[in-house]
Parts: structure tokens; C-alpha cells; sequence
């Protein structure tokens, strides 16, 4: 039994792009603190999230872990890493000696951790293969940190579903509704949730086929919709979390919508 679950990290963990239906969104924190919360009937779940997006895994620790122990979780989610992938100063050392940090000092409180390593982006976003080589460190470093901590490793980066195309948004850096959905059942299985199984890991049916001028045109669509005002607001030094604020700062009950 579970009474209060915390999820800390930047944007998936925050749940784009899966929208709530109010202006918001979902996503798989949300998700899957669902299924912990059916999973234990009569027993009441807290839950909160404190992640915003665009959070490196530094100012993930620096900003998030102190108010994430204060809380007191007996269960955590710590997921972080893709926005130090996508700077020039990536170091993969010091990312995996932040996310250590947050598993063992969560641990030491009381909670049990999970998190998950990440998918290859090159199926998702071609233009992404030369960053595959940081997605394996990263990927390794997270193996390795939960090894030394004890926390419940999720290796979703092993399943070539995870990196199918339609499970993931239009700007291909965030998970869809479907997407978010497969993660939450993923974690609730890792977590040994009565009810789960391995069925997550099925492929998707095998997708038509796309001309190469319709692949053409949504590659051209893509990079005037998504990475040109991404490219445009790093170069101005910009973050699409400044000024935000964590969606669910405060524990409360979780709120049993139809999955």
C-alpha cells in the first residue's frame, strides 16, 4: 500500500502533450498514479507532481528534491535527462551522479523510486540519429544508478515499441495520449501492481506506407512548426519552463478517471 506518491522531472514527467481536456495535461505521472490508486481499492492515494518542463537533470535536483523529501513520498518517480542530451554541454557524468543523488536521498526518506531509461529517437526524429551515442550513455547511467541505489529500473529504451512514431506527439520530442498511456502501464507492471502484465510491449500493427513526398512534406511541416522556434528560443537563451510553476505542488487525492 501506497499513501503518497511524488513525481519529479522536467516535461514528460509533467505530461506533454497529453491533453486533460481542461487546458492542461495528463500524462503518464498522472496515469500511473491512477493505477497505483485502483490498485489498492479503499485505500486512499496522495499524489504530486512538481515537475516542469524544460528542467535540466541539475535543476531537477537543485529545485525539485528538497521539496519533493519535504513531502515525505513513500513512492517517487525520478525521470530526467533528454533536455542535458539536447545541449551542447551534455556531460554524462554529472548527469548520472545528480540522478544517483535523487534516487538515494528519496530511498533514505522512506520511498520507493522508479524510473525508466529513455527510447531511441532516431525512428521518432530522424535529424535526432547523431544524438542516439548520448541516448546509450544516458540510458547506461541510469542502469548503472539504480544498480548502486536499489531503485525499480523501467528499461523502456529496450522495447522497439517506445520508439514507434505513433506513440509519440507532433513535435516528436514528448509522448501522445497513447503514448503516456503505454508508459503508465509499463511502471504499474515494474511496480509489481496486481492486474499488470507485459502487454505494454506489443508492437503496433505494421504502419502503411508513406509515399516520399509525404514524407517530404511532414518533415518540411515539423521543422517549420517545431524546430525552428525551438532553435529560435535556445539561441535567445530561452526555456519553454521559465516563469512556470509545478502543475500539482501539493499532495491530494488521486481522482479515479476512466483510463
Amino acid at each position: 500500500m501506497f499513501h503518497r506518491y511524488v513525481a519529479i522531472g522536467d516535461s514528460t514527467t509533467e505530461g506533454m502533450d497529453d491533453p486533460d481536456g481542461a487546458g492542461g495535461y495528463r500524462g503518464w505521472a498522472d496515469r500511473f498514479a491512477a493505477h497505483v490508486a485502483r490498485a489498492q481499492p479503499g485505500h486512499r492515494l496522495e499524489y504530486a507532481n512538481l515537475a516542469i518542463r524544460g528542467r535540466t537533470t541539475a535543476r531537477i535536483r537543485a529545485e525539485q528534491l528538497r521539496p519533493a523529501l519535504d513531502l515525505a513520498p513513500d513512492l517517487a518517480t525520478v525521470v530526467a535527462g533528454m533536455n542535458d542530451i539536447l545541449r551542447g554541454s551534455f556531460d554524462v557524468a554529472a548527469v548520472a551522479g545528480d540522478l544517483l543523488a535523487m534516487q538515494k536521498a528519496l530511498i533514505g526518506g522512506g520511498a520507493t523510486v522508479i524510473t525508466f531509461t529513455l527510447p531511441d529517437p532516431a525512428p521518432v526524429m530522424p535529424i535526432a540519429k547523431p544524438l542516439r551515442g548520448r541516448v546509450l550513455a544516458l540510458n547506461t547511467a541510469i542502469r548503472d544508478a539504480c544498480a548502486a541505489s536499489g531503485a525499480i529500473l523501467l528499461d523502456l529504451g529496450a522495447y522497439p515499441v517506445a520508439s514507434d512514431p505513433r506513440l509519440w506527439s507532433d513535435d516528436r520530442l514528448h509522448a501522445n495520449s497513447a503514448g503516456h498511456e503505454r508508459i503508465a502501464a509499463a511502471l504499474a507492471h515494474a511496480a509489481g501492481l496486481p492486474g499488470t502484465d507485459e502487454s505494454w510491449t506489443s508492437p503496433l500493427p505494421s504502419p502503411p506506407l508513406r509515399r516520399r513526398h509525404e514524407v517530404l512534406r511532414a518533415e518540411l511541416a515539423w521543422g517549420r512548426r517545431h524546430l525552428l522556434p525551438w532553435l529560435g528560443r535556445h539561441l535567445r537563451g530561452k526555456s519553454s519552463g521559465d516563469d512556470r510553476f509545478p502543475k500539482r505542488p501539493d499532495p491530494s487525492p488521486v481522482d479515479l478517471p476512466d483510463a
